[in-house]
């Protein structure tokens, strides 16, 4: 046997080898229904007279129903969905977009630019994503250019936002409000802050997609007890937004598959900077970022399987761009600091407010609140209930910016949207300013017209060290996001962007 041969006799029997196991690959069974639960509370959901609409959905994972223009997957890249390619002008500030052709509304009806226009008509009036779209012109029964008010050279990751679904045309007043999407799966009934029920959309564009006839999701925000107890006694298929520290007790439940996306919410600590405030002392800011034992958190939290440190920044591990914390816990810098700021024997701080968004939350802050005593800090903390938390931590926005210490969700995004959050106008840096905030700034401006991402990568690191230094908002650990299903599930894949989960190719042996 000659060396061709030989080759490719082995590579025939490791084509035989590899055959048993393809062929045991199960294959994917149409039918029967699919139920899960959802822990995180949706601060938007809807009444009966809102409730289809995407905003104000139950679950806020919208693509169950719709979809938007761009996909955002869980390695964080942008795919297209309802658009099939993007273009940008040479100046990143025009971009043309050629939509799928031949998808339908759950009615029947034809997707063109006229639906894609008037639901960005929608959205650039009511959600801060769609606002630095100036125009949508119609350059096709398919095809739309977007004139940005300023260049983005990320902007399809905003066509992937999950607010941004495209509807049929209909006035801004009521766009939206029937639930009829281009999802999957349409909306036959629903129980406000309660219960939602979908049903296969057999006009779906993904073709042979979706699997099961039926889609139902509960809504449990802060009820984990309850959640599990439904998923063992077979009430639930699956749990979304389960609490890392209990992995090893859903280790225990027979036929029970946990799965963790690669990264996703961060707890933020919102510094307010208004007038009075002892935040305003850049010194006091620092000194609590080296207090706190980021370690400890997330080995007492989460494990190092499902958190991490956060670098004070939004973005997260599972962006190329982050870049890990470069300073370590160190309680006698944080002590000069607060004798350098006039408190020698320490500082009471006012009390830091928290909604559970998710479950292990309050945890984490206890665990904060205790490190901090080692440097003189004194940190009462509250928890307050999730409904009308968001608008309660705002006291008077409009007028003096003023805001509570509390805490934020931070979901993971683009460094483009990310590093954007800490902009001086933006409730969640407490309104930071100064020097360093204006170079931070002026860094921003360069990185969103730089069409080459190694450049705009190294722009987003020297943005991440001034958010090092400066501290406008502090980001102790994150979270990677959990979800349980029973073994007879497959096809789902969890996502760090939570609200980002498809269910499309879910089915059940």
């Amino acid at each position: 046997m000659n060396r061709r041969e030989m080759i490719a006799a082995v590579g025939a029997a490791l084509a035989g080898l590899a055959a048993p196991e393809a062929l045991a690959q199960p294959k994917p069974k149409r039918g029967g229904k699919f139920v899960y639960t959802n822990l995180y509370p949706n601060n938007r959901m809807g009444d009966a007279k809102n409730g289809r609409h995407p905003y104000h959905l139950l679950d806020i994972n919208t693509r169950s129903a719709f979809n938007g223009l761009a996909f955002v997957n869980d390695r964080l890249q942008v795919e297209p969905e309802l658009a099939t390619a993007w273009t940008p002008s040479a100046d990143l500030k025009a971009w043309d977009i050629q939509l799928r052709e031949g998808v339908v509304f759950h009615n029947g009806r034809d997707m063109t630019a006229d639906d894609v226009i008037a639901s960005f008509a929608f959205h650039q009036a009511r959600t801060s994503f769609a606002r630095q779209i100036a125009k949508v012109e119609k350059t096709g029964t398919h095809k739309v250019r977007m004139h940005l008010a300023k260049p983005n050279s990320e902007f399809p990751f905003i066509l992937g936002e999950y607010q941004l679904m495209i509807m049929p045309a209909a006035p801004l007043e009521t766009i939206g409000l029937d639930g009829i999407g281009t999802g999957p799966f349409r909306i036959v009934d629903l129980d406000p802050k309660r219960r939602l029920v979908m049903e296969r959309n057999e006009r779906y564009w993904r073709k042979g997609l979706p699997h099961v006839d039926r889609l139902e999701v509960a809504s449990s925000p802060g009820r984990m007890e309850s959640a599990l107890n439904g998923f063992r006694g077979g009430q639930f298929d699956a749990v979304l937004g389960v609490d890392p520290g209990i992995l090893p007790e859903l280790d225990r439940i027979p036929g029970t598959v946990v799965s963790t996306a690669l990264s996703g919410d961060q707890a933020l600590m919102i510094l307010p900077k208004h007038e009075g405030s002892v935040f305003a002392d850049k010194r006091i800011r620092q000194a609590l970022a080296l207090a706190i034992d980021r370690e400890k958190i997330v080995r007492i939290v989460y494990g190092t399987k499902t958190g991490w440190v956060g670098n004070d920044s939004h973005l997260t591990p599972s962006n190329p761009e982050f870049l890990p914390v470069t300073f370590k816990r160190d309680v006698a810098k944080a002590k000069r600091l607060l004798a350098e700021a006039g408190h020698p024997n320490g500082i009471t701080l006012p009390t830091f407010y928290f909604t559970a968004s998710w479950p292990e939350v309050p945890r984490v802050f206890q665990v904060l609140a205790q490190s901090v005593k080692e440097a003189g800090i004194t940190l009462p903390i509250e928890q307050r209930p999730s409904d009308g938390y968001r608008d309660w931590r705002v006291e008077d926005k409009a007028r003096t910016r003023k805001h509570r210490f509390a805490y934020g969700p931070a979901g993971v995004r683009n460094p483009g949207v990310s590093l954007y959050r800490m902009r001086p106008d933006n409730n969640e840096s407490g309104y930071w300013s100064g020097a360093a905030c204006e170079k931070y700034m002026k860094l921003y401006d360069e990185a969103v017209v730089e069409p080459d991402p190694v450049k705009r990568k190294f722009l987003y690191v020297q943005m991440q060290q001034i958010l090092a230094d400066e501290v406008p908002a502090i980001h102790p650990a994150g979270r990677r996001n959990m979800l349980i299903h029973k073994s007879n599930v497959h096809g789902l894949e969890n996502h760090s962007q939570f609200w980002s989960i498809r269910f499309d190719e879910v089915w059940k042996a």
